[in-house]
């Protein structure tokens, strides 16, 4: 059984699960992801506390909070993710918004948190479910302007970090997304999108442009595309920004926890070097914050690989030991 609190960073993507071929580095990543698996299932964690973002399935520009504690929530079969209901300690997510408010954090809140695979993906794959363990999920509104500034997500999740190190038990967190891609083509940016995508992004079905379906449906063949585009030149490496000195440098910060060494990188400056999807990076800051906050004593060791069939700079970072695999 392992003591204290854990950190696991993982990329996501739906081409993960849907490439048209694997990239040569997925027989290591994919040990990796066992040996956390393995980890995990022998820390029993008492809660898992998991920060992400979305894309368009329950955050809609029409409701678009900096960050956003589920006191419930489900994940919808996306490409890439898995449905299920989560498993929400409510008392502890309330307990939690109620200590961030009394220092100085007002996160939004939802009774009914509706998540996709930036979540979902991650606590199938290494938890063995989304409903397996306890989990609080945290969304970061961190993809669209005006961007959060770094420093604001490090000291959110500090703030979480120090909440939750008053609880028993044992945690681990999650930080999910990144690193370097700019999937601009299914996810268009702010004022780029066409009217009828816009409409869906802007309030979701009610848009009147697409029912849920007819999205899921549209990005499904889209990743599917995608994927092959990947493979047969269409779509290159500077096409998703692709960039492994950037991605190695950010683990660099993870691994010797110098969170603050990423203060003074804007978004912007980040988005023109590693793609818009580099923001998700947001969320292994604002874990691995909260896992130092917490008590986290053991820097985490990471892997990576610059894997354009999966359409990013896939990295992990976790704080098990090694070897395990």
């Amino acid at each position: 059984m392992t003591a204290g609190p854990q950190l696991v960073c993982v990329s996501h993507s739906p081409l993960i699960l849907h490439r048209a071929r694997a990239p040569i580095e997925e027989p290591a990543l994919l040990a990796d992801y066992s040996r956390c698996v393995a980890a995990i299932e022998a820390m029993r964690p008492d809660r898992v506390v998991i920060f992400a973002t979305d894309h368009f399935a329950g955050f809609p520009y029409s409701n678009m909070p900096a960050f956003c504690i589920g006191l419930a929530g489900h994940a919808i079969g996306d490409i890439g993710g898995f449905d299920g209901k989560l498993d929400v300690p409510r008392e502890e997510a309330l307990g939690l918004i109620r200590d961030l408010r009394a220092t100085g954090f007002d996160p939004s809140w939802s009774q009914e948190m509706r998540v996709d695979h930036a979540f979902s993906q991650p606590l199938h794959r290494l938890l063995g479910g989304v409903g397996a363990y306890p989990v609080i999920p945290i969304f970061l509104g961190s993809l669209v302007p005006p961007h959060l500034p770094y420093r604001r997500t490090r000291d959110f999740g500090t703030a979480v970090g120090k909440a939750l190190a008053r609880l028993d038990g044992r945690t681990l967190y999650i930080g999910s997304g990144g690193l370097s891609h700019h999937p601009d083509r299914y996810f268009p940016l702010l004022g780029h999108a066409t009217p009828d995508v816009y409409a869906y992004q802007l309030d979701g079905s009610a848009g009147g442009s697409f029912t849920d379906e007819q999205w899921l449906t549209r990005l499904h063949d889209m990743h599917v595309e995608g994927a092959e585009m990947l493979v047969d030149g269409r779509r290159t490496a500077k096409d998703i920004h692709l960039n492994p000195d950037f991605d190695r440098q950010f683990l660099a910060v993870i691994e010797d926890g110098n969170l603050s060494a990423f203060d003074s990188r804007t978004p912007e400056e980040v988005m023109d070097v590693a793609g818009f999807g580099a923001l998700e990076l947001h969320a292994w800051l604002a874990a691995a914050a909260a896992y130092d906050a917490a008590g986290g004593g053991v820097r985490p060791h990471s892997i990576y690989a610059p894997a354009l069939e999966y359409g990013l700079g896939y990295g992990m970072a976790d704080t098990f030991e090694t070897g395990m695999a």
